[in-house]
């Protein structure tokens, strides 16, 4: 089995940065929700349980004094008892005894929360309000943890260290383990008056507004990076981030095709033929677009730096119409001779309602005589 450091795609020396950097590029591309019928569910949990472990510098510690996250060798050889680091961990004083009591102060989670805007949003750019259910700090205690006018009081179990020492049998004779003191967790502090409001963590649960702005360019897939917004720590720690994922609605007029905005025109057969300009609203209001005499059903007129602007740097696409010809239906008889006038004064010959083919060679000798 894969090791938690192999599974991130890392060292056993990386740091915590490295760490968040990692799980943050591989939950992208492994997460379910973004690969639809792929078989990533189990890998997106391998890299979370990774991460889970890793990034708590406890739970990291034991891992790699151990191999395990919860501080203990693997079962098995000397009848069930645990391995030698077990043993030498517990003689020394390692894992939790030696490292003092805890904190009550730890980072809060990242968020990631995703959202749906307009095509025109995401080319102009926007303010979006969301609104979002996360962690705040206890407006009551302010993150202390205790009633206002209370204090922790040292823990009388452990005397604030956190954990307690007890004797056990092993197979080297009567040796003292370290433990987590049961009174108080592992504080080495005990809230006398737990804050009423947060129960003691320092922290609410709260429905919250906040306004993301979101510039020009963004796509489906992009994601907004705001540092601090995310789930507020427990005992007051600093709140981690929030990221904002953005999926694009589709537009009935406009696609795009990455920083090109791409639309569809359709034109008579006779603007077509004589050429014409067409007002066509765009998201940068109405402007002309010039169809030039002759123009075929798929040909294309550019309109620079119409399009979405460049997300990193200046600039943006351009918009390309896609030229539709329509041909008449339902011509009355008057309409039919003209067409047909037309038709015999252009050489093209019908019999009983056939165009009469000369052959590509005989137009390409009529081109050359001409």
């Amino acid at each position: 089995m894969a090791s938690h450091y192999e599974t991130l795609g890392l060292s056993p020396d990386a740091s915590q940065e490295e760490i968040k950097k990692a799980h943050r590029k591989l939950s992208r591309k492994l997460h379910p929700d973004l690969n639809p019928g792929g078989d990533t569910e189990e890998e997106y949990k391998a890299v979370s349980h990774a991460y889970e472990v890793l990034s708590d510098p406890e739970k990291r510690r034991n891992y790699d004094a151990t191999g395990n996250e919860n501080g203990t060798g693997a079962q098995g050889g000397f009848g069930g008892f645990g391995g030698f680091g077990d043993i030498f961990e517990q003689f020394f004083g390692g894992g939790d005894g030696g490292q003092g009591p805890k904190s009550r102060t730890a980072p809060g989670r990242d968020a990631l929360i995703r959202i749906r805007i307009s095509l025109e949003d995401a080319v102009k750019g926007t303010n979006h309000k969301l609104q979002l259910r996360t962690a705040v700090l206890c407006t009551v205690c302010r993150g202390e943890c205790v009633e206002p006018g209370s204090h922790p009081v040292t823990c009388e179990t452990c005397h604030g260290a956190g954990h307690i020492q007890r004797p056990v049998r092993s197979l080297l004779g009567q040796m003292m383990t370290v433990a987590e003191c049961p009174a108080c967790s592992g504080y080495g502090t005990t809230l006398p008056k737990p804050c009423p409001e947060c129960q003691g963590s320092g922290r609410v649960a709260e429905t919250v507004t906040k306004n993301v702005k979101l510039p020009a360019g963004v796509d489906s897939g992009t994601r907004v990076h705001l540092p601090g917004q995310g789930e507020v720590g427990t005992g007051g720690g600093p709140a981690g981030d929030l990221y904002v994922e953005i999926e694009v609605d589709r537009h009935p007029v406009f696609e795009r095709d990455g920083d090109d905005l791409r639309a569809v025109l359709s034109v008579p057969m006779t603007a077509a033929a004589l050429g014409t300009d067409v007002t066509l609203e765009t998201f940068d209001g109405d402007h002309e677009v010039s169809i030039d005499p002759g123009t075929q059903s798929g040909d294309e007129v550019r309109m620079n730096d119409l399009g979405v602007p460049h997300l990193r740097g200046g600039g943006r696409g351009d918009l390309r119409v896609t030229i539709n010809v329509e041909t008449p239906r339902g011509l009355d008889e008057a309409q039919q001779k003209l067409l047909r006038d037309l038709a015999e004064a252009r050489e093209e010959t019908f019999t009983e309602g056939k165009l009469e083919s000369r052959g590509l060679f005989s137009r390409l000798k009529d081109r050359l005589r001409g």
